[in-house]
């Protein structure tokens, strides 16, 4: 399992963007859904619907590129789990999938406070 460290910066630069854009490729498009059954819409809501946590930067295990991940609600809803990478100020999501117990629990801590 993927390991996190909180980085300020990112925070920052989420919550300073007005407008998200977002990088895909034909197997990032397709991979969550088939394993997960969440689309490349439901990935960017978390993002457009400013309902996210950042979790940060994957240090475990390590990449060929910096990951980061955060923690977010869809449109109608559903928490998903969303790795991605930055490009060239565009969000390159890896991977989304349904949050586990654990992730909405401290998904739900945070968004109280």
């Amino acid at each position: 399992m993927a390991k996190f460290k909180y980085v300020q910066w990112l925070w920052d630069w989420l919550l300073e963007l007005d407008e998200f854009s977002f990088e895909w490729d034909s197997g990032n498009s397709t991979k969550s859904f088939q394993k997960h059954g969440a689309t490349c819409q439901e990935a960017e809501e978390v993002f457009s619907q400013r309902e996210f946590v950042p979790l940060g930067e994957q240090y475990q295990p390590r990449s060929a590129e910096p990951r980061f991940a955060a923690l977010g609600r869809t449109g109608d809803g559903k928490l998903l789990f969303v790795a991605f990478t930055i490009r060239e100020e565009a969000i390159r999501v890896i991977s989304a999938r349904p949050m586990n117990e654990k992730e909405r629990t401290f998904y739900a801590s945070v968004r109280e406070e």
